[in-house]
């Protein structure tokens, strides 16, 4: 065997290790969700038997005690609207700061950076106050809160991809008359494809699954999306409600799953795409 051949199949050996560790709590949730309450605790290791086994009970009971329909609502909207804003505002905003370079621009560049690490619980309070004060605790409110809050690293991402982007293909086009809003629109974000679609999940998965915002900012639970449903039952009903929070944490995750499977090829390009070839 070469040494090609050699480091190949350790490289496959270890990513089979990471999968099925990847995948094994998973697994633990999926087979848990089949059990009644009282047996969780005994072995939650055990495949359901005859006796454990309550069918799709705890899916039913998952989607009535999370509000689901209404909370699916919730989490649709502000994640697809939080999703297009922050796509479209953050693609026009790294166009503007890679392409006009001043003082000005670089220190909006660091400032984006910066804001990536920052930690939630240093700006909660004042965001918290900035909320109730603007009427933001609302979801059309949300959604403004996560433009803010997300902006650091799409800024980032984006201006990463348009610097890899040779000027001479948009000084062609301003030959050819073509506006700058135009070039951004028809040239930039075309190529930006992947880009746009790696940065689009990673959005989604970060709106989806946060729950935060929700809890502390929402004026009422009516108003709650699932990931802050989801978090409200496993606090309100502790270790009673396990094998449901299973059964409703598989089923708040299967969009991402859906919208995941659905970028996938467009993610993987995003994801091995170095920039633009000329």
């Amino acid at each position: 065997m070469t040494k090609k051949k050699t480091s190949n199949v350790i490289i496959f050996c270890i990513l089979c290790v990471l999968v099925v560790a990847f995948l094994t709590p998973i697994f633990f949730v999926l087979i848990n969700s089949f059990k009644g309450k009282l047996f969780i605790s005994n072995n939650p290791f055990a495949l359901p038997t005859a006796e454990t086994f309550v069918g799709l009970t705890n899916y039913v009971n998952g989607i009535e005690k999370t509000g689901f329909f209404t909370a699916f609502g919730w989490s649709a909207f502000i994640t697809v609207f939080s999703v297009a804003a922050i796509i479209l505002f953050t693609s026009m905003t790294a166009y503007y700061l890679t392409r006009v370079k001043t003082g000005v621009t670089n220190v909006l560049y660091y400032m984006f950076v910066f804001s990536m690490i920052v930690p939630f619980q240093m700006v909660m309070f004042t965001m918290s106050k900035l909320a109730n004060m603007t009427h933001l605790n609302n979801p059309p409110g949300m959604v403004l809160l996560y433009l803010g809050f997300g902006s650091g690293l799409s800024v980032f991402m984006f201006c990463g991809f348009i610097k890899s982007i040779p000027l001479d293909i948009e000084e062609a086009a301003m030959i050819d008359g073509v506006t700058q809003l135009e070039q951004v629109t028809k040239i930039v974000l075309p190529l930006a494809k992947p880009t746009i679609a790696v940065t689009a999940m990673m959005v989604l998965v970060y709106v989806w699954n946060e729950y935060i915002f929700a809890i502390n900012f929402m004026t009422g639970s009516d108003t709650y999306t699932l990931a802050a449903g989801l978090y409200s039952l496993q606090a309100t009903e502790m270790s009673g409600s396990w094998p449901i929070f299973s059964a409703a944490s598989l089923i708040v995750s299967l969009p991402i799953l859906i919208v995941f499977f659905a970028l996938q090829k467009n993610m993987t390009e995003g994801l091995t795409s170095g920039g633009v070839k000329g």
